[in-house]
Order: structure tokens, then sequence, then C-alpha cells
């Protein structure tokens, strides 16, 4: 308590007792009566005075902190494939019955696999394993604590950049759990196999396979590859201790149309342990036919390239960047046109286009000439007020023409365009919102589509979309989101199919360790998006003849079945909307590949060294005796004793005011009592 309010406590009972007193005592008899209603005049006065001081006093209280032990188990499916699943158990049962440990420890439990999860149980049945999602995971969590990590896993990652390089951003130390032994066995495994998912007919398509030996002694195997029984391709390899690994480069034939599977095998040695990583499925989808896209400008931007590479992400598409003029020579070669930012110089080029009936996608921006603009067509008109403003996307949830993946368009940077209205003259579905200030919309389109006299055209009132592609890698280190988005764009604008009420969006072939999801849209019969609709997907194997009938859930503005984990097989399937009203066919392939079992040992030496940049300890699961001792006695791992301070009343206020009503209550009576009122 401050001695400034101290002061004025003294002075609020000094004040009070002369109050009371010059009241009851002042030039009249001094009686046991009056003397007690100067006391309870005194603690009225003086409650009353102290509840306005409000005096307050620091209050200290101390604590006990104990560190975090984060114990993250490695819940894949190598775990089982390597015989883990027993020793990964009794660990776990020996960390949670240690009366020390967890005196000394606040443990949590985690499990992971592709994402990280809080444990709720152990079935090793994740068919991918992300280590390095799994401590940038745990990092965020215990970012500022003291909180160690047991990391109990085989070290073998299928997904996510390279833990070992990764575990410097982790501020914790890392205690490595082994899950195998320092045994190795001979093995011969392909290790990579890299080729393109699309090919055009009758041309050639590469086919790269990385071949790895692990062993001493000299081998000879085959490289084969099939498609069906029939042999494809065929090569000798000679191994050693140092020559232990062929890179094989070679070209088939694009001869069929349809999916096209194939399996590449390395001929196992007598001696291998584990020969499901000798062989490995693949597949290419022929095509016949190629999407060309024109993106025509006058300038030079940034975004002409970001545009490129998100469309030529799909190889079925090709894109052109050309001026107007020489766009004008080639214009019968493709199905879409990109007219960026268009000026005067582009008017041949818009009555070419009106000519032919043929689809464009408009992008505007501070370098557009909206007078010419707005002049040569009649969709839509911009206010010219020559000047730029930012705008923030604010997606459309209820758009509804082609199914938009989970872009976080809000973290997206603004674009750059004409400030001021726009008016469209025709219907519109606007995929993007303009927003301005934070937290406000303006219900004006930012990026819209729309179909006009049996034509697809869009509109985009803004530069800078490639910034966009640059925050879609932040947010998830891939292009693969925004190139989609942009790939879904292309795909409606350059087809001049009628729209179907029922629209299924899915490939025609998955490996088998992936999440394989079809998502459907469903329409009523003015074209709106229905969401209280019932999808039911059934689906047979072409090689067993079973039939599996499971329904689609809804999910924003589409519908979502997820088939993971169906065995690998030929799938035709049927999608029917409210019992048959609408139905779509289709077929699939599942691809019989399991990453988790391509590993026959633990990878020792990553994780040794993971321990050793963190300034931790690796243990193998086999001689795990001390890992619980070497925990409680690191001194770097102690309970610290903390304190708080906190400022409260000296006196709660609902106490001075009972006491106040209590005194004032008790002299009352005592006056009435005794005839003085």
């Amino acid at each position: 308590m401050e001695i400034q309010t101290l002061i004025y406590i003294i002075i609020a009972g000094i004040t009070a007792l002369l109050l009371a007193l010059f009241q009851y005592l002042y030039k009249s008899n001094k009686s046991k009566l009056n003397r007690l209603f100067a006391f309870l005049r005194f603690v009225t006065l003086f409650s009353v005075l102290l509840l306005l001081i409000n005096p307050k006093f620091e209050q200290t209280k101390f604590y006990n902190e104990k560190p975090d032990l984060i114990v993250a188990i490695d819940n894949s499916e190598s775990t089982k494939h390597l015989n883990q699943t027993e020793n990964v158990e009794q660990l776990l049962d020996n960390l949670k019955r240690d009366k020390s440990l967890n005196e000394k420890f606040n443990v949590e439990y985690y499990t992971f696999g592709k994402d990280l999860k809080p444990l709720d149980s152990l079935n090793f049945n994740e068919t991918q394993s992300n280590i390095t999602n799994a401590l940038d995971g745990l990092s965020q969590i215990y970012k500022s604590s003291v909180s160690p990590t047991l990391l109990i896993t085989d070290g073998n990652q299928t997904y996510g950049k390279d833990y070992e390089f990764e575990v410097s951003h982790f501020n914790q130390a890392i205690f490595p759990v082994i899950l195998g032994d320092t045994v190795t066995y001979s093995d011969l495994k392909i290790q990579q196999l890299n080729v393109n998912k699309y090919v055009y007919l009758k041309n050639k398509f590469p086919v790269e396979i990385i071949v790895v030996y692990n062993g001493n002694d000299n081998e000879n195997s085959q490289l084969i590859i099939t498609s069906g029984n029939t042999t494809v391709f065929k090569k000798s390899l000679n191994f050693s201790k140092t020559q232990n690994s062929h890179v094989i480069n070679t070209a088939l034939p694009a001869n069929k149309i349809g999916v096209n599977v194939y399996r590449a095998t390395i001929v196992p040695l007598d001696t291998e342990n584990n020969i499901i990583n000798n062989s490995k499925p693949f597949a290419v989808e022929i095509i016949d036919e190629k999407t060309n896209v024109a993106i025509v400008s006058d300038i030079v931007h940034p975004d002409l390239g970001a545009l490129k590479k998100a469309i030529e992400s799909n190889e079925q598409r090709s894109v052109s960047i050309l001026k107007p003029n020489a766009f004008l020579d080639r214009k019968d070669s493709f199905q879409l046109t990109i007219l960026y930012q268009p000026n005067n110089r582009f008017k041949a080029v818009f009555e070419a286009i009106e000519k032919a009936g043929d689809n464009n996608f408009v992008i505007a921006g501070t370098q557009t000439q909206w007078s010419f603009l707005n002049r040569i067509q009649n969709n839509y008109s911009q206010e010219i007020t020559l000047q730029a403003e930012d705008f923030q996307p604010d997606i459309n949830s209820n758009y509804s023409t082609f199914i938009i993946d989970d872009l976080d368009f809000n973290s997206f940077p603004p674009l750059l365009s004409e400030f001021g209205n726009v008016i469209f003259n025709i219907p519109i579905e606007t995929i993007l919102y303009k927003r301005v200030f934070r937290d406000s919309i303006e219900k004006q389109p930012l990026f819209a589509t729309f179909e006009n006299r049996n034509r697809r055209e869009a509109v985009l009132l803004g530069e800078n979309i490639w910034k966009w592609r640059a925050q879609s890698y932040l947010n998830n280190k891939s292009f693969q989101q925004f190139d989609n988005f942009i790939g879904k764009l292309v795909q409606y604008l350059a087809s001049n199919k009628k729209r179907n009420r029922l629209s299924l969006d899915y490939e025609s072939f998955y490996n088998g360790n992936r999440d394989i999801k079809i998502a459907a849209q469903f329409f009523n019969k003015n074209y709106e998006f229905d969401n209280k609709s019932k999808l039911y997907i059934t689906l047979k194997s072409v090689d067993s003849g079973s039939t599996t009938i499971l329904p689609f859930i809804l999910k924003n503005n589409s519908y979502e079945v997820n088939l993971s984990g169906f065995p690998p097989s030929e799938y035709d399937f049927i999608v029917s909307a409210n019992n048959g009203e609408v139905k779509q066919s289709g077929h699939l392939q599942i691809l019989d590949y399991n990453v988790e079992q391509q590993f026959s040992n633990a990878n020792v030496t990553k994780l040794q060294q993971v321990a050793t940049n963190s300034n931790g300890t690796s243990f193998f699961i086999a001689n795990t005796n001390s890992l619980i001792n070497n925990l409680i006695s690191d001194s770097r791992f102690v309970i610290v004793q903390k304190s708080s301070k906190n400022i409260v009343p000296l006196i709660d206020f609902k106490y001075l005011l009972s006491l106040i009503a209590l005194s004032l209550t008790i002299e009352w009576f005592l006056r009435k009592y005794n005839g003085l009122i």
C-alpha cells in the first residue's frame, strides 16, 4: 500500500471521528447511549470514506511450474511394417506409469502421420509420415516454454521437407527413440520414379527410375517395366558397395487413349528381407488434344509469367504470350484468349474475338485504358476516376459455377486497379468481392464470370495476381492450390459444353497412399446451387465386383466424399442426386502402392544427427532403460518457482456496503426504541 493512501485513511478516520463526536457528544450529555450512537456514526462515516478512497495493496503468490515433456509418436504404417508396435505401446505404458517422471514433468502425448494430433489411440495406419510438420506444430504450441521432446519414430519420412535441416527452427531438445536396430540387410529398392501425369497420343513419354542398393557384396539384377502381362522395357544392372545406385532413363510409346498403368520392378535378391520396395506402379493418362491459351499483352508484367506457370502446371495446357498484332496471325490456334490490361491497340483483337464468338478472360489494372475498354464491349463499364486503389479479395461462398478449393483469400495481398464503381449490364457470377477497408465489404465484384450469347467470359479487376501465387506458396509450401484454381477457371472458359446440373471433380487415377476425394456440385433447375440435396456414390470394383454406397457430405459450396482406404483396383462409379433425379457416371483407378512399406530399416543416422543438433540424446527402442532417468536427472529441466503479483482491494466493497447498512440500521432502531425519532 502506498504512503499517500495510508495518509488518506488516517485523515478519513480522524474526520469521521470528529464528525461523530460533534454530532453526539459536543454540547450534549455524555451518556452511554450517545457514546454508542457516536461509535455507530463513526463506523458509517469511516466506511463511506474508505469506499471513496478504495485502498489497494499488492498480493504476491508463489507457485511451482513444471516443465512440459512432449511425447510425439509415429502412428504411420511403417511402424507396423518394422514390427515395432508392441515396443511402442510398452514404452508408452512405462512413461505413463513412472511416478517420478510425472511428478517432474507435465507429460503431453501426441501422434503424427501426415498431421499432428493429440493422442487418442494408436492404430499405426497413417499412410504418410511428415516429421517436419509435427515439429513445426509442436514449436508453435510450446514456443515459450521449456519442453523437451521425445520423438518416437523410425525416422523414415515420406512427405514434407527434410526434418534434419528444419530442426534448427525447433527450440527444444529432442530425444529420438529409434524404432529399429542397426542391423543392415542387403536390399534393392526403387528409390524414386519420375514420370509426367499426361502424355499425348502417338508420342513417347520419358520415365526416370532411381534404383538403390544397400549391401556389401557384388550383385546382379534386372529392371523390368511391364504393362499388364507385356514387358515394355528391360535392363540388366550391376551393383557393388561403391556402385550402389543407378539412374535409368527410357521413353515409352503412348499408343492407347486413357489411363495406362505400368509397374517398374527390380528383380529381388535371394537374401532380401523386404521385397515390397522392389516394385512401384505408375500411370499416365494418354490424351489426343491440348488446350492452347493465348495471353495478349502490350506491356511487361510479373502477372504474365505467374499466369503462364499456373496454367501450364497442367501438362494438357500450353500458353503463348503475344503482342496484339502477333496474336491476330495465330488467333485460330487458341481455345482461350486472356486479354491483359487492354488499350486501344487491342481493337482488332476484340473485333476478331467478337466475330469468332470465342471465350475470353480480361484482366484490368492501373495500365488499362478504360475509355477504350468501356467502348469496345457492352458487358460492363468502369467509372473512370484516374485514381488507383488497393482491393482486398473476399470470397463469395455462394459461387457455384465451378468448385473452388480451400484457398485462404483473406491472407492474399490486395490487387491494384482503378478506383470507382463498375456496372455490369448482364447477370454475372461473382467469385470475389472487393474489400477496401478492414472488415468492410463493398458489394462490388473484383473477380467474376458470366455467360452471354453462348460465350463464356471472365473479368478480374486488379493487377499483381503474381503476389497471390507467391502467398499461396507461403501458406501451403506449394503452388498447387492456386494453380488448381486457375486451372479450373481455364477449364471452364476454354469449354463451350452445356452446363450440367451435376458436376464432378476427380482424377482418373490415384496412388494408394494419397487422400482420395471426389467433389460434386448439384444445381436446381434454375442452375442455383442446391445445398439441401442428398448425393450418393455407388462404387463398384472391377476386380472383385463388390459394390459400396457412400453419402456425400456438404462442404462450403460443394459436396465431398472421401474414398481413402479403399483397396487398389479399378472402380466404376455412379453419383446420383435426390434418389436418381440426376445421375453421372465415371471411372477411376487406385494404384497398389504403399510408401510406408518401402523401408527395411530405421533412419538411424538422421535421427542421431537430429539429437546432436538439438542438444538431445538418441535411444534405441530396445534400450530405453536409462531414458527416464536421463530426463529426470537432466539439470536443464527443473521445476521453477514463480511468483505473481496482483493488486487487490484492502476491503471488498460488498463488505463495506454491508457494514454501512448494518450500522445505520442499528442506529435507527436504537433511536426509534428510545423515542428519539
